[in-house]
């Protein structure tokens, strides 16, 4: 079977922390479970790191100073070679209408980038937006918008 961590990622999602299951505190044990589910010992790992990844983000870089804050976004090069304008578009278009900050849409862009793929789409971005919002305190309502919004809706005709 060929699953990207993404995919690991949203079947964690959706069978766990968007249905408030219990989720198993052992982590050899969820693994375990991941493994029956038909995902490979190496992108079990990977989404593993990943959401460690995202637990430590916002200490990483500080980003807490930015909250409250606008802040213009450059894209480097790197990011701009991952994130097609249709991305990068819809990143500022969120935080232009408050449903992310300046730190969540920095957490965002690392954990994009962090992601195994080569170029991300819209639907892996909606995904990591709403993964980003659900590990931030305070952001149930902006959570709730982007999946009522962007999740049963493909293609918003965003311009």
């Amino acid at each position: 079977m060929k699953e990207s961590v993404i995919d690991v990622l949203m079947y964690l999602f959706d069978n766990y922390f968007e249905e408030d299951n219990e989720i198993s505190t052992d982590q050899d044990s969820l693994k375990f479970e991941l493994k029956n589910a038909g995902f490979g010992d190496g992108q079990v790992n990977k989404a593993f790191d990943w959401l460690e990844g995202l637990a430590r983000c916002k200490d990483l870089i500080g980003l807490d100073t930015l909250r409250g804050r606008k802040a213009l976004r450059i894209f480097n090069t790197e990011e701009m070679k991952k994130l097609d304008t249709e991305c990068r578009g819809f990143i500022l278009f969120l935080e232009q209408i408050g449903v992310l900050d300046a730190p969540d849409r920095e957490m965002v862009v690392d954990r994009l980038m962090a992601l195994d793929s080569g170029d991300i789409d819209m639907q892996q971005l909606k995904w990591v937006v709403l993964m980003v919002l659900l590990n931030q305190p305070g952001k149930e309502a902006a959570y709730t918008w982007m999946e009522d919004n962007f999740m049963d809706n493909p293609d918003p005709g965003l311009h």
